[in-house]
């Protein structure tokens, strides 16, 4: 019998072959979820499962929960955060996760991404935060769950917008990004390890690289978002 969710795990399927087309993952490393709010689940990439055998009815159903609704197999060890994100903001509809290499340095430096240039503009107005290393009493703890909390927290301190900013870095670990749908949350991650790169090569050049002017920061991000974009069709 045809699963009822086949749909949601083909997007869920192509987002997490495309995160491997695009060079963000290594081995097994990473995941991509896809949500389905009208039924309270997500479809996730199942742990430990090579790229090259993975096959969309190998992909994984959760509730909010982390009740495994359907699959055969266990659900990416990323899943509860996932999970968290997916519960607390509400309008984000794919997450990913990737261990790609320079969204990983600034990570393991535990630093913010400067905005130094118009690529970083055009996606976002703020530096890409990094998250704190998580707290022992937390690490623990229920660690992946924890980890969702360590995500939004930061958010809060910094006084950012998720459906702003699409992208954060979890210090000494790495890239978490999200989106209307998984495969923006694949276009986020590929632009947050393209911008991470960019910055760590502008501080080579440079090591006091200014930050972009504020005007240059609005026109670009202005002019691709918004009631008058005008980039694009």
């Amino acid at each position: 019998m045809p699963s009822k969710y086949k749909s949601l795990k083909e997007e869920c399927y192509e987002a997490n072959m495309q995160l491997n087309a695009l060079n963000l993952v290594v081995y097994t490393f990473g995941n991509v979820s896809a949500v389905d709010r009208a039924d309270g689940i997500f479809a996730i990439k199942p742990s430990g499962v090579p790229y090259e055998i993975l096959k969309p009815e190998d992909i994984v159903i959760v509730d909010f929960d982390n009740n495994i609704v359907e699959g055969d197999k266990r659900p990416s060890s990323d899943t509860k955060t996932h999970a968290y994100l997916y519960k607390h903001w509400e309008t984000i509809g794919g997450v990913a996760h990737t261990h790609a290499t320079y969204s990983v340095a600034w990570a393991q430096a535990q630093r913010d991404i400067p905005i130094f240039g118009t690529t970083h503009a055009d996606h976002l107005t703020t530096d890409i935060p990094c998250a704190p290393p998580m707290a022992d009493e937390l690490i623990r703890g229920n660690y992946e769950h924890n980890t969702g909390i360590q995500i939004i927290d930061c958010f809060k301190e910094k006084g950012l917008s998720y459906q702003e900013t699409e992208m954060v870095l979890i210090g000494n670990h790495g890239p978490f990004a999200w989106g209307k749908d998984a495969a923006k949350a694949v276009y986020n991650s590929k632009v947050l390890e393209v911008v991470a790169e960019m910055a760590y090569l502008t501080l080579q050049i440079n090591p006091n690289a200014p930050r972009l002017k504020e005007s240059l920061i609005r026109k670009h991000y202005d002019r691709k978002h918004g009631k008058d974009a005008y980039y694009g069709q």
